[in-house]
């Protein structure tokens, strides 16, 4: 039975990059406990498609590098909804020729980085500065999708990890500055996440590499970040914020290199 502290009847949730991957998983889960959940997306027709499929929801088209964009998303909440509960801060650059142009700095193209930081960092800031007036009146809370590159180096993803670092600042600061008037702000960090977007961008190899580190039988999915984010959206996390739940299955838990030690003592290599 579900326990009624993780229930978000009545609660109105924002989540942007919500028409695909974890924004959509985190949709559906959240309108499965109650909420009615606006799906701010630059892709509007699949945004649009999955709220068709929810009891109560809309679909809103969603440019992070436009700030009008962004407030208009929060205003058409309000307008529809009348409330908003839950800010959701998904959306992030991602796709195949971004992450094959991530690399390290020393060959990073300035013009990545910017809007790198223009749409994960920049566009996240707008979206809270839109939202925290009405998170304020409803007791709101903001819960922002970061990363666990966030937390550790690597050779990949530097303009990606880095923006999502800031974003963990952030939360911070949002938390010590707003809790006081009653605003939660917290961070789910996901590892490599089996993902449309994530098997398009990494082959084979570099996935098995991340699984093989896991402390579990396989890469996490959209529906264990989900479960995340609805709980830190919940009653049941009212006594939690400024936090970061990492939730990559043991991956940053324990020494570099644990899978060949694994081998090693299972006798799988001499």
């Amino acid at each position: 039975m579900t326990s009624d502290a993780i229930r978000l009847d009545g609660k109105v949730a924002i989540i942007t990059g919500g028409a695909g991957g974890i924004g959509a998983a985190t949709a559906r889960l959240m309108s499965a406990r109650g909420a009615s959940v606006a799906v701010a997306d630059i892709a509007f027709d699949r945004a649009h498609a999955l709220a068709a499929q929810l009891p109560e929801a809309l679909a809103i088209a969603l440019n992070l590098e436009d700030e009008a964009s962004i407030a208009a998303m929060v205003a058409q909440t309000l307008d529809h909804f009348g409330r908003v509960d839950v800010l959701h801060n998904n959306a992030a650059l991602l796709g195949p020729d971004i992450a094959q142009n991530d690399g390290d700095i020393e060959h990073m193209d300035t013009a990545l980085w910017d809007r790198t930081y223009a749409v994960n960092v920049r566009g996240t800031m707008v979206a809270c500065r839109a939202a925290l007036p009405h998170l304020r009146a409803s007791g709101g809370n903001i819960v922002n999708t970061v990363s666990n590159l966030a937390l550790q180096g690597h050779m990949i993803q530097a303009a990606y990890s880095s923006s999502k670092a800031a974003i963990i600042q952030m939360t911070r600061a949002i938390a010590a500055s707003h809790g006081p008037s009653g605003v939660r702000c917290n961070a789910v960090a996901p590892g490599m996440t089996a993902t449309p977007a994530l098997l398009a961008a990494f082959p084979a190899p570099l996935r098995q590499a991340v699984e093989d580190e896991t402390l579990r039988d396989r890469l996490g999915e959209a529906d264990d970040i989900a479960e995340a984010v609805a709980f830190l959206a919940s009653p049941a996390a009212r006594n939690i914020t400024g936090q970061v739940l990492v939730s990559d299955g043991g991956c940053s838990s324990h020494v570099p290199g644990i899978a060949r030690f694994r081998a090693f003592f299972s006798g799988e290599q001499a």
